[in-house]
């Protein structure tokens, strides 16, 4: 049976995120007040969409945003930011985007959502560019919608193509890494340098701030992994790998003691292993091999509890407790999965893939099941004894 949490857009794509609507319908409410204030200033007979409208359209969905594309070439394949939206209910993602925000010959490689709603900031092929959302009419149907911001960021402008784009969990600062090894981490909105390392890494390939903004974590191509102190702009710790580690991704997560600690997903001869540090001594904890293939991308639930890894089109949603796969999600993809991302409330996962593709799958609830499967068995027990006391009245 075909799963309607899997569809095509026909986008390559390379990020994957939901959208943090909540905070986004906030912003569109008091934008639309003003231009309700406007439009009877200005002594118009017609209605004027409000936001409560817009509300009770969408309040009930939720939206993944993908970016991608097929680059400068002349291949034919769109590059754009796209939304999508999903249904918890009927688990299904829209067979159609909602909305399609062509980016021309440029090409969206990476991607950062703000989480306080100020848009999203993409890493095209020279410069970053910062993208809108809008509140979209057609039919008198409104829905949420993606466009091209105005605001140049003058300091991420001809930069060259940046791999790595990670923001704060207020949303108040962002860091940036090149494929020139360059790390930038700048005060959100005005752009105002915290740091600027011109030679963090050979190449910088993934980011990632701790819970409470103060560190950040980088990693390169090849070799240890820092950690640096945001208010100092300084390195304070090396994350060594060893002989056969190459680190492909990093993520900082809550856990069970009020404090945190960091995951690096790392590529060995034998597979996916992922690495645990303690963020105190900045010493590895444990290391433990949970697939066997390649991973391509990784990431971790806001609870702390699961992790995901995507390979060359498999799924791996891993316990942290235990580093057991809770969930393995065969041929998830036909290509390679170039990016997770979990739902705030760990409900869902969303993924995407080089072969245009973006799927959700709801995260199991194990206890639950658990619960269902003591059901089960203690209810075939019932049914036997009641056969047995049935048979021992039959035969004296």
């Amino acid at each position: 049976m075909e799963s309607h949490a899997l569809q095509k857009y026909g986008v390559p794509f390379y990020g994957a995120a939901w959208v943090p609507y909540k905070h986004i319908r906030s912003k569109l409410k008091l934008l639309e007040q003003i231009l309700e204030q406007d439009e009877g200033r200005n002594g118009s007979g017609d209605e004027a969409p409000t936001a409560d409208k817009f509300d009770t359209v969408s309040a009930n969905h939720n939206y993944v945003v993908l970016v991608g594309g097929g680059g400068e070439g002349k291949s034919g394949i769109p590059n754009a930011v796209v939304l999508s939206r999903f249904d918890f209910a009927s688990n299904t993602l829209s067979n159609q985007p909602v909305a399609k925000f062509k980016t021309d010959s440029d090409l969206p490689y990476r991607m950062a959502v703000h989480p306080r709603g100020d848009g999203i900031i993409c890493a095209m092929q020279n410069s970053c560019r910062l993208f809108e959302w809008v509140r979209e009419n057609s039919d008198k149907v409104q829905r949420l919608g993606v466009k091209g911001s105005e605001k140049v960021l003058s300091l991420l402008e001809d930069v060259g193509q940046q791999l790595a784009l990670a923001f704060d969990s207020d949303g108040s600062t962002l860091a940036t890494g090149g494929e020139d090894g360059k790390l930038r981490v700048l005060k959100w909105p005005t752009l105002e340098i915290i740091l600027n390392e011109s030679e963090a890494h050979a190449c910088v390939k993934d980011l990632s701030f701790s819970p409470d903004g103060k560190f950040l974590v980088s990693l390169g191509n090849r070799g240890p992994g820092r950690v640096w102190d945001v208010t100092s702009a300084s390195v304070i710790a090396s994350l060594p790998n060893k002989n056969d580690e190459i680190f492909a991704s990093c993520r900082f997560s809550p856990s069970s003691d009020q404090n945190y600690l960091l995951y690096i997903a790392a590529i060995t001869d034998k597979g996916a292993s992922i690495v645990t540090w303690n963020t105190t001594s900045w010493k590895r904890i444990r290391s433990k091999r949970v697939v066997r293939e390649s991973v391509y991308s990784f990431n971790v639930s806001a609870d702390g509890k699961l992790l995901a890894i995507g390979t060359g089109g498999d799924i791996a949603i891993i316990n942290s407790s235990n580093m057991a796969i809770q969930t393995m999600v065969r041929k998830a993809h036909l290509g390679f999965v170039t990016a997770l991302a979990f739902s705030d409330d760990s409900r869902a996962l969303v993924s995407a893939s080089m072969d245009s593709s973006a799927r959700v799958t709801l995260i199991e609830n194990k206890k639950k099941s658990g619960l269902n499967l003591w059901i089960i068995i203690l209810f075939v027990l019932l049914a036997i004894a009641v056969y047995f006391i049935k048979v021992q009245r039959i035969i004296p």
